[in-house]
């Protein structure tokens, strides 16, 4: 009797955390394109470019207009070698999200900007290796 109210309370608490039908409140996921892809769980994940990466540290929308705050890390030709440093500066990641498809702009705290890009959810990205 015990494991059957044990069981109860468990299941019963369980289901407090699902909401069937309800829509996700960030967005997950493999998004890739041309020349860009990203990993995104819970909304925040990483992103990589042709010759650079960086990350998504806010919380992506599941669909609609954003703003998020990450990081971008310039990429260097050739190999990476064993105790090389890579300077990271804060990015600016706004676009759009309509259905699985994505249109993104980056913002580098220097002032430059990158894109636009176009990902689509499940696609792999298409990216050229540094040379």
């Amino acid at each position: 009797m015990k494991s059957f109210v044990l069981v109860s309370i468990l299941a019963l608490a369980l289901a407090r955390c699902v909401h069937p039908g309800e829509a996700p409140r960030s967005l997950v996921g493999l998004w890739g394109g041309q020349g860009i892809g990203m990993d995104i769980e819970g909304g925040v994940g990483a992103v990589q470019y042709d010759c650079a990466a960086g990350t998504i540290d806010q919380a992506l929308p599941p669909q609609g207009p954003f703003s998020v705050q990450g990081t971008h890390r310039a990429g260097q030709i050739g190999q990476v070698r064993v105790g090389q440093v890579f300077t990271a500066q804060q990015a600016t990641y706004s676009g759009q999200i309509v259905k699985d498809q994505m249109t993104m702009t980056v913002k580098l705290e220097d002032g430059t900007e990158l894109g636009p890009f176009t990902l689509n959810y499940g696609v792999a990205p298409i990216l050229t290796r540094c040379e």
